[in-house]
């Protein structure tokens, strides 16, 4: 790993929020095919407020909204001609409030597996899911993004093709794996795949030589197992972030509420394993990151 890659000094980074989710708790109704990309059209000022909002709150890294904008996901919605227009979008809203912040926040731009429509059956095949990962990632490249997340890595074989396409953009990187436990068996297992083990897909990421890795979008409870299963094969930077239950949510079952102060305790045990970036993933709000913040403090 060339440590010259990474865009992050000494110290705990602050990484921001669930934007997709963020956006469906101030109204805007979110897609079934491509979650929360057609925001970055439709309500684009809505959109960079929240960057504002968790750049506000302490956030050294905001999230471009690219999460589900490869153009096989675009195509599944019927928007592949709106590729250009909705990546570009996306990339000028984080932009333009990391600029406004008056300190140095860094923009990172999202690049996930997530399959077309929620549907794991129905990605391409393997040269156009690469080739639709590699356009993304040289489009943020372009647009000046400083570092890419790779997010939702949940398969080995999708796995190593977005991480393919990062490393070949030329930007920092860093790998997002996404666990739960297994009840049967206590195993970390992919959380939309459980037939795949955490190590599994740990071993695709590892050889692209990412410039962190990190446990993203798992419960809070299982990150410092996952992050204890993550340093046995990697010995660079550490990141975390969970998923927590939202009531804006249709399809969440849990009722549970973490609330911001308990969401900032539980990312004292991921520091104290040795997470050097830590923010939130779905569910997690502005409220939730200043909590986060407020960790460096003491």
């Amino acid at each position: 790993m060339d440590a010259t890659r990474r865009p992050f000094g000494q110290g705990l980074r602050i990484l921001d929020g669930g934007t997709g989710s963020e956006l469906r708790r101030r109204g805007v109704q979110l897609s079934d095919a491509c979650w929360s990309a057609t925001a970055n059209l439709s309500d684009p000022e809505l959109l960079l407020e929240i960057h504002r909002d968790f750049i506000r709150a302490g956030a050294d890294v905001v999230t471009a909204n690219t999460f589900a904008t490869s153009r096989f996901v675009l195509a599944a919605a019927g928007l592949e001609d709106s590729f250009d227009a909705i990546n570009r979008a996306a990339i000028s809203a984080a932009r333009s409030a990391a600029r406004e912040a008056g300190r140095d926040v860094e923009v990172a731009a999202s690049l996930s597996c997530f399959p077309p429509a929620f549907d794991a059956g129905a990605y391409p095949a393997q040269d156009t899911e690469y080739r639709a990962y590699a356009e993304l990632a040289e489009h943020c490249a372009d647009a000046g993004v400083d570092l890419i997340l790779l997010e939702m890595l949940q398969h080995p074989e999708h796995a190593a093709l977005a991480c393919r396409a990062a490393r070949e953009s030329g930007l920092p990187f860093w790998a997002g794996v996404s666990c739960r436990r297994r009840a049967a068996t206590d195993e970390l297992v992919a959380f939309d795949d459980p037939g795949q083990p955490l190590g599994a897909v740990l071993d695709a990421v590892l050889p692209f030589e990412p410039d962190g890795i990190a446990v993203m979008h798992s419960p809070v409870e299982v990150i410092p197992a996952a992050i204890a299963e993550v340093v046995q094969r990697w010995s660079g930077p550490i990141g975390a972030w969970a998923g927590i239950p939202y009531v804006e949510d249709p399809d969440c079952q849990d009722d549970r509420q973490i609330r911001p102060e308990a969401y900032a305790t539980a990312a004292r045990a991921w520091i104290a394993a040795g997470a050097v970036l830590v923010g939130g993933c779905c569910g997690t709000t502005p409220e939730h990151i200043r909590a986060l913040a407020e960790l460096r403090q003491g």
